[in-house]
């Protein structure tokens, strides 16, 4: 291995890291990828994470000059094809080998600087935050999976987009308490935390359950190299969904519903063997 290629290879295994230690679920989705797709999709999670955690964390810092730094230096590393930092290197390899659009990218940082400077959010400004924080992620593994095939990707755009947005709108659920209490978000529109009720908790969950309906037909239609892995973070989520769902509007706004570890493995191997044996 030359020194290039070690570098490359060393900042694909940072990013890789990050997921392990970050996401136990994304981490099992990817590992039933194709062996091919894990170190892209690694890339393309590194640099999402570490772009959310500039907003999310760093609260003793200045969160719009580090923002506006990293925005910076991403579209550096993408034109000039090299950083130093390794996990912008990753990414970029990643958008350059794969083609991802620039616009993706851009449409995602928005929304981090969305996070900034909104508290509560209308109707526009929150269909445009889904689309930015979790729909054009999406988009950029479904150019990974579709491997420069331009019409699959066509295809496959609309119900990768209703995947985002469901994982999304879970996550907005399940992390209601600690958005409101830590950052003083509520990103659903016209939702009054100090008053949720079953009626509005209701509605949230008639939409989300609607857009993952929509999801899996394209699910089934991805390639055998990306399918079961989505699939898995697909059931992984409906699952904490209908957790969710079983829950009353109090529960939810004072804890956080989790999974645990020993769920998210039989879902694995439950999904593994089934897509085997053709039942799922």
């Amino acid at each position: 291995m030359d020194a290039k290629t070690l570098f490359d290879q060393t900042t694909l295994e940072c990013s890789k890291l990050i997921t392990q230690r970050y996401s136990t679920s994304f981490t099992l989705g990817i590992k039933t990828l194709d062996k091919k797709l894990h170190l892209p999709i690694y890339a393309i999670y590194g640099f999402v994470r570490y772009a959310d955690e500039i907003v999310d964390t760093f609260h003793d810092k200045d969160k719009k000059v580090l923002l506006d730094q990293f925005k910076h230096d991403t579209y550096e590393a993408i034109d000039k094809g090299i950083s130093l930092n390794p996990v912008l290197h990753a990414f970029q390899m990643i958008v350059n080998q794969y083609g991802i659009d620039l616009d993706l990218i851009e449409a995602f940082l928005k929304s981090m600087e969305m996070d900034l400077d909104f508290k509560t959010y209308n109707d526009s400004r929150y269909h445009e935050y889904i689309y930015g924080s979790a729909e054009v992620v999406g988009l950029m593994c479904l150019k990974v999976f579709c491997e420069g095939n331009q019409e699959m990707y066509q295809s496959l755009k609309e119900p990768a987009c209703k995947l985002g947005s469901a994982f999304q709108k879970v996550n907005f659920l399940r992390d209601i308490k600690s958005d409101y209490e830590e950052r003083g978000r509520v990103y659903f529109p016209g939702v009054d935390f100090n008053n949720f009720d079953k009626s509005a908790k209701q509605l949230i969950e008639e939409d989300i359950q609607k857009d993952f309906d929509e999801a899996l037909d394209g699910i089934r239609r991805l390639p055998e190299s990306a399918k079961m892995g989505v699939k898995i973070a697909y059931l992984y989520y409906q699952k904490l969904f209908d957790k969710i769902k079983r829950l009353p509007p109090e529960i939810i706004t004072h804890e956080r519903v989790r999974i645990p570890n020993s769920r998210k493995f039989s879902l694995l191997l439950g999904t593994y063997f089934g897509m085997k044996l053709g039942i799922v």
